[in-house]
């Protein structure tokens, strides 16, 4: 016996949900397919140093959360006077010229792939608003280092945003108000925009290089064909 919110099939084999959540449910498993979202196996054109720098970008960004949380709840002056603050600040630096270096190698390499193709269009997007807003976070980090270089460095882009108009509600100058923008608005949006970009890879596929045959099906998977192999033994 069914309940009165069970789903019903639309006819094509799809259930219809009659409540928001069971329709929410159905939109979602339409459009995120557990076996995309977790793979079993993967092309074979995708064992390449291009998605490597990719994944680095990925790495170096986990730890850059993850250390400007320790920075962030001792305060912007603990690296100054700690020797573990010096030691966490200087690792969160360099994994920040890390995650730049990987993640403009790997913009570059999908550009001179035309990753767009296929209807992979907003994922080249999120790729590329991800580099620019952690150009916006990087440098608000550096507004935080509390000494003349961060100064003169505000000073200076005050005067520029003051130029274009936006310097009354974005005020490089006030210590306060950075430190906000860079331990909470900034990294959530790149976290956001990389969560997105990873999931739009999972949903659309690595784009396939440009040689290969114009359907992803019809690429070898890295995965071993057992049909394939018996007949290779024989």
């Amino acid at each position: 016996m069914t309940g009165e919110h069970d789903p019903v099939s639309r006819g094509d084999g799809e259930p219809r949900f009659s409540t928001w959540t069971g329709k929410a449910r159905g939109w979602a498993l339409r459009r995120l397919p557990p076996d995309k979202l977790l793979p079993e196996g993967q092309p074979s054109y995708v064992s390449s140093w291009i998605y490597v720098f990719g994944m680095g970008a990925v790495a170096a960004l986990v730890y850059i959360i993850g250390s400007g949380v320790v920075l962030a709840l001792n305060g912007p002056t603990w690296f100054h006077v700690s020797g573990l603050g010096r030691f966490i600040n200087s690792t969160h630096l360099w994994s920040v010229e890390l995650f730049f270096m990987f993640i403009v190698i790997h913009l570059w390499g999908k550009f001179w792939m035309a990753a767009w193709r296929g209807g992979r269009v907003l994922t080249w997007i999120t790729g590329m608003l991800a580099f620019v807003v952690s150009i916006v976070t990087a440098f608000t980090g550096y507004l935080l280092q509390t000494n003349f270089d961060s100064q003169w460095i505000a000073f200076q882009a005050k005067d520029a945003l003051n130029a274009v108009g936006i310097g009354a509600w974005f005020n490089v100058a006030d210590l306060g108000q950075i430190l906000m923008w860079h331990i909470t608005l900034l990294p959530l949006a790149v976290a956001v925009v990389v969560a997105l970009h990873v999931v739009l890879v999972r949903m659309h596929g690595v784009v396939p290089p440009l040689e290969a045959a114009a359907s992803d099906a019809q690429l070898s998977s890295t995965a071993p064909n057992p049909a394939t192999e018996s007949e290779s033994l024989k």
